[in-house]
C-alpha cells in the first residue's frame, strides 16, 4: 500500500495510483510501475541519479474524456511548450496496467517538481508522475501544498515496443518554431 499524505482527491486518483508508464528511450522501451515502498526492482534507473523524469500529458484535461483530435492538439501544444524550454524528453504512454486506457505523454528531464506540477496544471491535469532512482511519485497539480503519493518502482524492458507508442508520431513530428526550438523527442 503506498504512503499517502493528505490531499483533495480527484475522482481519477485511484486510477493514477495503479497507472503504469511506458517510455521509449532510443536504445529500449521501459515500463515503469508502482512498486513496494521499500525499494526498486527490475532494470536500473536509465538516467544518472541527478535527474528526475517527470511524466506529463495534455490528454483528457480535468479527468474528463475528450475527443482524439482535441487530445492530440493539446499534446502537440504541450510538446511545443517543452521544445520552447529546450528540455529533453522521450515519448511515453501512461495508462492502466492492462492497457484498456492509455494517454500519450512525455517523459521530461530538466524540470523540478514545482515546474512539472505547473506544466501539468497548465494543461488541466490532476497530477504528474516523477520517477527518480529511489522513488515513483504522484504529484498533485491542483495545489502545490498537497503532498505526494510515494512508492518504490518496478521497471521492466518492453520487447517489442508496445503498440501504445504508434500514435506518438502524430504529435512528435519535428516542428521548427519561430524561436528556433524544435519539439522532437530526445535521441
Amino acid at each position: 500500500m503506498p504512503a499517502v499524505s493528505h490531499f483533495a482527491e480527484p475522482t481519477q486518483w485511484p486510477n493514477y495510483l495503479r497507472a503504469v508508464v511506458d517510455i521509449a528511450f532510443p536504445a529500449c522501451s521501459i515500463r515503469v510501475a508502482p512498486g513496494p515502498l521499500d525499494g526498486v526492482k527490475g532494470l536500473p534507473y536509465p538516467l544518472d541519479s541527478a535527474h528526475t523524469l517527470h511524466i506529463v500529458t495534455a490528454f483528457n484535461p480535468h479527468g474528463r474524456q475528450t475527443t482524439a483530435w482535441a487530445n492530440l492538439r493539446s499534446q502537440h501544444e504541450l510538446l511545443h511548450t517543452i521544445g520552447l524550454r529546450g528540455l529533453r524528453w522521450w515519448p511515453a504512454v501512461g495508462g492502466d496496467p492492462v492497457g484498456t486506457h492509455a494517454e500519450i505523454s512525455a517523459a521530461v528531464v530538466g524540470l523540478d517538481d514545482a515546474q512539472a506540477r505547473s506544466l501539468g496544471r497548465r494543461f488541466g491535469q490532476d497530477a504528474v508522475f516523477a520517477w527518480s532512482p529511489t522513488s515513483w511519485r504522484l504529484l498533485a497539480c491542483a495545489d502545490t501544498a498537497h503532498d505526494t503519493v510515494l512508492t518504490g518502482w518496478h521497471a521492466g524492458l518492453l520487447t517489442p515496443p508496445p503498440h501504445r507508442f504508434r500514435h506518438q508520431e502524430a504529435v512528435s513530428v519535428p516542428t521548427r518554431h519561430l524561436s528556433g526550438a524544435t519539439s522532437t523527442p530526445s535521441g
